[in-house]
């Protein structure tokens, strides 16, 4: 019978057990993304020594992904370090000589290859035609003036009209489309093709957004979100390189990889069991001063926990192994905490943090990769535009699921060939791109390659020798890509997601009522075998933290954003216990 069992301080040891006296807290990091790892090294490099990290997956990175096939490097997640000017992320990757340019340094808007600094974006409708380039040019101008009206709804204050829907989708079709029918000097043709752009501009921009739809994003919100100046680089080696250095400094005995939690039990003041010993597994062993990763090497041992010590805050994981802590760093997903915040917390999580969840808003952006032996688009062309004339009149962005392909807004031309072969990636996002994480590595391979057919007039286009694509949308310790400001939602959301637990203040110390649990009973029914009997005490602050690029203010759904978000966190607790570390031994 498999029990659930509690990971302590061995009684044999008499540092941890000095530790503990000493009032050294122990800190369980959720999750071994950036924001995780980020959170446990600034910790580490501040003297705490009881930090482990918890990793449901078999490894670390979180949304950085970064896959080697043959010579090259291709990126599943996380691509580009956008903007260099006080980017963490940047000055790390410059400091190892990571860097390579890729874009100008004023704002793409996404409408420009990232791979390649030269060339030209080809615009191709369905019919197998190229849109001119004048056209194009003329397009993009006025595309790129509503935009910049977005981002002063929020930037200068001002108000939202009823028309909008408080939408940037809406406001920036609608707007678009009367500035076109009300030029005097385009012929009707003209004006219909331009019309059609307008759809292939909002899904580059829902999928830059990682929303189903940009219609879903926040008008009066937009603005806030902020780019930091400078270029966009890519890291040729894999943007793996900079998890990798960001775990240089941590000891490998801290990270747990393979642990998924079930829940985290916090606000519990309760004492360790008391009565009969716990057998205790090897692995469970979080003695992190014998530098041997937690294993005892001795089998199960039995330990005694010692009643008079408090722990406010019990992990559960899937293996029914229980970790109690004095802190705990939740880094999961924004799609993670939608899907299972009603579980994943006892007591529940306070009524205003739910409401912030259930407001921000959180997507699928996907990539597929085609390699194809040569390649059939010339050397000038850096990216292949999708635009469909038949949404010249459309106002909406979502397909039935046969034909999920229309989301896909274009391809990319990877460069330099000289280190990625002749690659193209297409970006698809929304429910469109949860219909393609459900087709065969085949399927998708054949629609792509009649897509491509298509739109470039050229039916002898061969099929791709390799086909590699994400699947964030269906992966349970994701469930999305990154987060935006969803239509109802503002950076005040955004702050009571970051906000922990428990609230100081008294009046929102309440927790939800849909998640309450039985006096006494710690763990779920899943782990029957094991249950504490919890007993009252101070309430010791900063007992659960947030971070992950969803809560925070300024840069959420980049990497910086994520990063800086778990050094924020671990600078609360590092300043909680100054005192004791300027202490020293």
């Amino acid at each position: 019978m498999q029990s659930c069992e509690s990971s302590g301080d061995s009684a044999d040891d008499p540092l941890s057990r000095g530790l503990r006296r000493r009032g050294q807290p122990r800190v369980v990091v959720i999750g071994a993304g950036l924001a995780g790892l980020a959170a446990a090294r600034a910790l580490l490099e501040q003297g705490f020594t009881d930090v482990t990290v918890l990793e449901a997956s078999s490894h670390i990175g979180g949304r950085v992904q970064s896959v080697r096939l043959g010579h090259a490097t291709f990126e599943l997640g996380a691509t580009w370090i956008h903007g260099s000017q006080g980017n963490p992320i940047y000055h790390l990757a410059e400091a190892n000589g990571l860097l390579e340019e890729t874009t100008d340094g004023e704002r793409s808007v996404g409408r420009i290859s990232f791979y390649s600094k030269n060339g030209v974006a080809c615009y191709l409708t369905n019919r197998g035609r190229r849109i001119p380039k004048d056209v194009v040019e003329e397009f993009s101008d006025l595309y790129n003036e509503v935009y910049n009206l977005t981002q002063e709804f929020f930037q200068h204050g001002k108000p939202v009209n009823a028309e909008s829907q408080n939408s940037v989708g809406v406001f920036t079709r609608e707007e678009v489309r009367n500035r076109i029918r009300d030029d005097p000097d385009d012929p009707e043709a003209t004006k219909r093709l331009k019309l059609a752009m307008i759809q292939q501009y909002l899904k580059v921009e829902s999928c830059e957004s990682s929303s189903h739809s940009i219609d879903e994003v926040s008008l009066s919100a937009f603005g806030e979100w902020t780019e930091i100046p400078g270029a966009h680089h890519i890291i040729p080696s894999g943007f793996m390189r900079v998890v990798e250095l960001l775990a240089e400094g941590i000891p490998a005995h801290v990270i747990q990889l393979g642990k998924p939690v079930r829940c985290i039990h916090w606000d519990q003041a309760s004492s360790r069991p008391r009565g009969p010993e716990i057998e205790l597994r090897g692995e469970g062993d979080h003695n992190h001063d014998t530098g041997e990763g937690g294993q005892s090497g001795e089998g199960p041992q039995q330990r005694r926990w010692e009643e008079e010590e408090q722990w406010p805050v019990v992990v559960e994981c899937e293996d029914c192994e229980v970790i109690p802590a004095d802190h705990v760093i939740v880094t999961v997903s924004l799609g993670v905490l939608k899907r299972q915040y009603s579980s994943f917390f006892r007591p529940g999580l306070p009524t205003e943090k739910v409401a912030a969840i259930h407001r921000l808003g959180i997507g699928t952006t996907d990539k597929i990769f085609l390699e194809f032996e040569e390649p059939f688009w010339g050397p000038e062309c850096n990216s292949l535009q999708f635009v469909w004339e038949d949404e010249a009149e459309s106002r909406t962005l979502t397909y039935p699921p046969e034909l999920w392909y229309r989301k896909i807004c274009g391809f990319d031309v990877l460069y330099p060939p000289e280190r990625y072969g002749h690659v193209l990636s297409g970006w698809i996002c929304g429910e469109e791109a949860l219909v393609m994480e459900k087709c065969d590595d085949e399927a998708v391979a054949e629609i792509c390659t009649e897509m491509l057919r298509q739109f470039t007039g050229n039916p002898n286009i061969p099929k791709p020798r390799r086909i590699l694509r994400s699947a964030w949308g269906s992966n349970p310790y994701f469930r999305g890509s990154y987060s935006y400001t969803q239509v109802g939602s503002s950076g005040a959301d955004v702050e009571k997601l970051a906000k922990p637990l428990p609230y100081t203040e008294s009046s929102k110390t309440a927790h939800g009522s849909s998640t309450k649990q039985q006096p006494g009973h710690l763990l779920s029914s899943k782990c029957p075998e094991r249950s504490l009997d919890p007993s009252r005490g101070s309430i010791k602050p900063m007992q659960v933290l947030f971070s992950g690029e969803a809560t925070h203010r300024k840069y959420y759904s980049t990497t910086h954003g994520a990063l800086l978000s778990g050094q924020r966190e671990a600078a609360r607790l590092i300043e909680m216990y100054r005192d004791l570390f300027q202490q020293g031994p």
